[in-house]
C-alpha cells in the first residue's frame, strides 16, 4: 500500500480539509501547547493505551454518549498544568459563538478535548513566580491558528524527550481515493525511537522521499540511539513522567464508532515507530478526528480498515518527521545533531 500513497501539499494534518493547527511555545520554560481547530464542528474519538494518561473530555467521546461533534483537539506540555490551555481555548472558543446550547444559557460550551504530556524536569525554567504559562499558551496557540506550523521543538513537543533524545511536534499527510489522511504527533516516549542496528527511526521504512531524511544506516551507531529511558534512568524513572499524544484525522465521513476504530488502527501507528510503548509510564492517548468533508466510496468497512491503516502509516511517519526537526534542548541532544 505504501509504494502507490502520496502526502499532500504541505505533507501535514493541515492537507485535512477543514483543520487548522496552532502552536505556541515558551523555548525558555521548554514547554508548549498545540491547538487543532476544524472550520466547523468534527466527529471525534479517542483511544488511550499508556499507563498514566492525562486528559480531558474523553468520556464523550465515546459512541455510546450523547455528544456528536467536538470543537477542538488541545495538546500540551506540562502535565496536570497543561490542561489549562484547554480551559483557555473553551472560554475563548466560546466568547466567539462557539459550542453547544441547550437553552437561554448566556454562552455556548464549547467541547474541548485534550491530553497532555510530561515534560517538568526536561532542563527548562519551570519555577513559575506565578501561575503556569499554559492558559497563556492555549490562547496564544488558538490565536495562530492556520494551515502551515512548524515542527519539532514547537508547540506541544517543544519540551518533549524522546527516549533520552530530544523530542518533538511531527506531522504527516497522506493521500488516497480522494481522501486525505492526516497525523499529529508529540513524541515524548520511555521506548526508543531508533533502530540500533542502523540509527535510523523505526519509522523509516514507511518514509516518503526524504521527509525524514538519508536512508542510510550509520557506519557507527551512536549509543544514545540504542538506549531507551528504561535504559538510562532506570533508577529515578516514575510514573507520568512521559507520554506521546497524537492526532489522526481523515476528511471524510465518520460516525462516532469508525471514528474510535480509526483512533484503535491509526494509534498503531506509534507502536511501528516507538519501542517499547504504552509502558506503566507513558500516557499514551489518540485522538481521531473526521471532518466529514468526503463521502466514503465503495464498501464501508472495507474503505475504514484501508483508512485505518495508511492513519497507521501516517502516524508513524509524523513521529519520524518530529525525530528529523528536533534540535538540541535543555542539554538534551536531537538525532540530527547526535550523529
Amino acid at each position: 500500500m505504501t509504494g502507490s500513497l502520496e502526502p499532500g501539499p504541505l505533507n501535514l494534518i493541515t492537507d485535512v480539509a477543514g483543520l487548522n493547527v496552532g502552536n505556541a511555545e515558551d523555548q525558555r520554560i521548554l514547554t508548549g501547547t498545540t491547538v487543532i481547530v476544524p472550520d466547523r464542528p468534527m466527529v471525534a474519538a479517542a483511544d488511550v493505551r499508556g499507563g498514566a494518561p492525562g486528559t480531558r473530555e474523553l468520556a464523550l467521546l465515546e459512541p455510546e454518549n450523547l455528544v456528536e461533534e467536538i470543537h477542538a483537539i488541545v495538546l500540551s506540555g506540562g502535565s496536570v498544568f497543561g490542561l489549562d490551555a484547554a480551559s483557555s481555548v473553551t472560554w475563548k472558543l466560546a466568547q466567539g459563538g462557539a459550542g453547544l446550547r441547550f437553552g437561554a444559557q448566556p454562552w455556548p460550551c464549547p467541547i474541548v478535548s485534550s491530553a497532555i504530556l510530561f515534560d517538568l524536569i526536561n532542563g527548562g525554567g519551570k519555577s513559575w513566580a506565578n501561575e503556569p504559562p499554559y492558559r497563556r499558551l492555549g490562547l496564544s496557540a488558538l490565536a495562530a491558528i492556520g494551515k502551515d506550523f512548524k515542527l519539532g521543538n514547537a508547540g506541544a513537543g517543544a519540551g518533549a524527550i524522546a527516549g533520552g533524545i530530544k523530542g518533538g511536534l511531527g506531522s504527516a499527510s497522506t493521500q488516497w481515493n480522494g481522501i486525505t489522511i492526516g497525523a499529529l504527533v508529540a513524541v515524548n516516549c520511555v521506548g526508543s525511537c531508533f533502530n540500533s542496528q542502523s540509527g535510523l527511526p523505526w519509522a523509516m521504512d514507511y518514509a516518503i522521499g526524504a521527509e525524514m531524511g538519508s536512508r542510510q544506516p550509520l557506519p557507527i551507531v551512536p549509543p544514545e540511539l540504542g538506549a531507551n529511558k528504561l535504559d538510562l534512568l532506570e533508577h529515578s524513572i516514575q510514573p507520568g513522567q512521559n507520554t506521546t499524544i497524537a492526532v489522526v484525522a481523515v476528511d471524510a465521513q465518520l460516525s462516532k464508532g469508525e471514528a474510535k476504530r480509526l483512533a484503535i488502527m491509526g494509534g498503531d501507528g506509534l507502536a511501528i515507530a516507538i519501542r517499547p510503548l504504552h509502558t506503566p509510564f507513558d500516557g499514551d492517548s489518540v485522538f481521531a478526528a473526521a471532518t466529514g468533508v468526503h463521502e466514503i466510496a465503495g464498501e464501508r468497512s472495507l474503505a475504514l480498515a484501508r483508512l485505518g491503516a495508511i492513519a497507521a502509516q501516517t502516524l508513524a511517519r509524523a513521529v519520524g518527521r518530529a525525530l528529523f526537526a528536533a534540535r538540541s534542548a535543555g542539554g538534551c541532544k536531537a538525532w540530527q545533531e547526535v550523529v
